[in-house]
């Protein structure tokens, strides 16, 4: 029986915490979903180009397939002018038969892809970090903040628990200062000063501040309403009013107050949700979305069975 070799186009999503890829056919059907680990060059080095290939393997499967494109949607994207991360990806590719267009792409590219069919608009990201970019086609054109969490991302979750501890630091017998000392262990305020100065993961505490506030407590309530300010001002730093708009990251996917305030901010302006406000719920399906666009050229060999 002769064997049926698949056509299809791959696209990754590769961020700090995961790698997940995602195999479609000519028609955008799915066929198949890999994740690894973290696929951040700018933090992880070579290692980020292995974890995606494994991510791509997990996704092709062992059925033979000729891959014609595919978009990979990077975290620390730039990294990969460093020759020695550009080799890793370039060997990645090589071992996977690649011999395909792979195009390399900020994730700000491939979130703003998952969250409709506009070719051009701004993307608004909020999950550890906090970043605004319009975005044209495959290329970014303009960005805000993303600064990290010394110098900005304003709105991120490693703000919301910056905030919180800040809080906890002042007003010691608040409610939300008795959540924030239980997280770090933290018995006095003297230890919670002691904990913070190691620079922890201020980022965990989001989920804390934004139950709190799902709760009515006022403290982390005036935070997330703070945070979703602070995000609109970042969107508007872009100067496009008229861009749709796609919303990122996971203070913004999921039902959170700081999406909740940020949508109610952009309503207040006309802005009407499933019209001209996306939500990117799968980056890896928009990067795959943006390879059946935008691929070209040789098809890679079709990969053998493994």
């Amino acid at each position: 029986m002769a064997v049926v070799v698949r056509s299809v186009v791959v696209g990754v999503d590769a961020g700090g915490t995961a790698s997940k890829a995602v195999v479609v056919d000519e028609t955008g059907a799915v066929l198949g979903r890999g994740s690894a680990g973290p696929g951040n060059p700018a933090a992880g080095g070579p290692a980020a180009a292995r974890a995606i290939g494994s991510a791509l393997r997990a996704a092709l499967g062992p059925a033979p397939a000729t891959v014609t494109s595919g978009v990979v949607g990077v975290a620390g994207a730039s990294a990969l002018a460093d020759p020695a991360i550009a080799a890793a990806f370039a060997a990645e590719w090589d071992a996977l038969g690649l011999r395909c267009p792979m195009t390399i792409a900020g994730d700000a590219v491939t979130a703003f892809a998952a969250g409709g069919d506009w070719a051009s608009g701004a993307v608004l990201i909020a999950g550890t970090g906090a970043v605004a970019a319009l975005v044209e086609g495959l290329e970014i054109t303009r960005v805000a903040d993303g600064l990290g969490w010394l110098l900005g991302d304003e709105g991120s979750g490693m703000w919301l628990g910056l905030q919180a501890v800040r809080l906890a630091a002042r007003q010691w017998q608040a409610p939300l200062a008795r959540r924030v000392a239980a997280h770090a262990g933290a018995a006095t305020a003297d230890d919670l000063v002691h904990w913070a100065q190691a620079l922890p993961p201020f980022g965990a505490l989001a989920p804390v501040v934004c139950e709190l506030a799902d709760a009515g407590d006022p403290d982390a309530s005036a935070i997330t309403t703070e945070a979703a300010r602070r995000l609109v001002a970042t969107l508007d730093e872009l100067e496009a009013p008229d861009a749709p708009v796609v919303l990122a990251g996971g203070l913004l996917v999921a039902d959170t107050p700081v999406r909740r305030g940020v949508l109610a901010r952009l309503a207040e302006r006309g802005v009407v949700h499933g019209t001209t406000v996306g939500t990117a719920h799968d980056p890896a399906l928009g990067a795959a979305r943006l390879a059946l666009r935008t691929g070209s050229g040789s098809p890679a060999p079709a990969a053998p069975p493994r």
